[in-house]
């Protein structure tokens, strides 16, 4: 096992804004309320959707005054290049490795354009080798940890001893729609945070402690492209969610789960444990379900969830560190759902 990609190094960062879940519901009611009809009907959904806290980039008042897309941009731009450093600089620091020697990043955003890319941005703010390897990745949403991971055990495959960078930053509090007066909208204030996560992975590492990336896989279903995803409006991406995801993860999830593992000769009884990405209640409970009889990892996600909410495709990368943290071991199904619809895997030796 020794030519596997290997996690080096992982961290994950908050942007310094700070929200009690009852202050994003009383924000939300200042802006809403008056103007929609149907708002207290829908309120509950602040206290039901399992979150005591999320992080913003920008101070909550900033968010209760329409802002253009060009503003909201120009936000996403500047916290996310701070936020990346600020995660970088952690990632670095846990492998004892300078800027220098990064090879390659890999950087997963879906809730900003930034054309040079972040990655570009962080390469000279950093001091980077200028002959260092980025591949940018854009609309993947919620899945993109998983995939993002996928995509960095790819490239370290390919560049035995070479330090491959992940990065991972979303912004979803940009996305909030001031003035679109829809269940939808509502449900995206209650449940999306900012976060970032760094990863350093390298193959032929001779390690053969550090966690391994055994495997991984995808499957998008035909026919299912309107389930998720953004809408281009004049202020900015509006977020399109089905009700219908968690009975999609009931019926669909399990049998792409048995196929991604049957190409490894296993059975998600074989695994000591998930690393789930937790969208939000009803789709991790639905998770659950899927996945039994493996409970292990479950609790948390939803202590992830908890903590930041839903920071798309972030989160999962949360989850990862914590299950660490716990001192868990063996085999782990890491797995998050995206725009496709899609599911993305990654069998992940801990």
């Amino acid at each position: 096992m020794s030519d596997l990609p290997r996690l080096i190094s992982l961290a994950t960062a908050v942007p310094p804004y700070r929200f009690a879940q009852t202050m994003t519901q009383d924000a939300a009611r200042q802006v809403f309320a008056h103007r929609m009809r149907d708002f207290e009907r829908l309120a509950p959904v602040y206290s039901n959707a399992g979150i005591l806290t999320r992080y913003g980039c920008r101070p909550l008042e900033w968010y209760m005054t329409p802002r253009s897309w060009p503003e909201k941009n120009a936000a996403y731009l500047d916290a996310a290049v701070d936020l990346l450093e600020q995660v970088t600089c952690a990632c670095l620091d846990r492998a004892a490795l300078s800027a220098r020697e990064i090879d390659a990043i890999v950087v997963v955003s879906s809730t900003g354009i930034a054309t040079p890319s972040l990655d570009s941005r962080l390469i000279e703010r950093m001091g980077m080798r200028p002959d260092t390897a980025r591949l940018p990745i854009f609309g993947l949403g919620c899945g993109g940890g998983v995939l993002g991971l996928a995509r960095a055990g790819m490239m370290a495959r390919a560049m035995p001893g070479a330090n491959v960078l992940l990065l991972v930053i979303e912004l979803c509090t940009l996305a909030v729609q001031h003035d679109e007066l829809t269940p939808t909208n509502i449900v995206a204030t209650a449940l999306f945070s900012d976060g970032a996560a760094a990863a350093i992975i390298r193959a032929d590492t001779g390690d053969e402690r550090s966690p391994a990336l055994a495997g991984w896989g995808e499957h998008t279903w035909p026919g299912t492209r309107d389930v998720m995803g953004w809408r281009v409006e004049p202020d900015g991406f509006g977020v399109i969610f089905s009700q219908d995801i968690p009975n999609l993860v009931r019926r669909r999830m399990r049998p792409a789960a048995d196929a991604m593992l049957a190409r490894h000769d296993l059975t998600v009884g074989d695994l000591a444990g998930t690393v789930c990405h937790p969208g939000g209640v009803k789709v991790l409970a639905a998770l659950e379900e899927a996945l039994a009889p493996c409970r292990e990892g479950f609790a948390e996600a939803w202590e992830v969830l908890r903590d930041y909410g839903n920071m798309s495709a972030a989160t999962v990368m949360f989850v990862l560190e914590r299950r660490m943290a716990s001192g868990a071991r063996g085999r782990h199904l890491m797995t998050a759902l995206g725009p496709g619809f899609s599911a993305g895997f990654v069998l992940a030796e801990l």
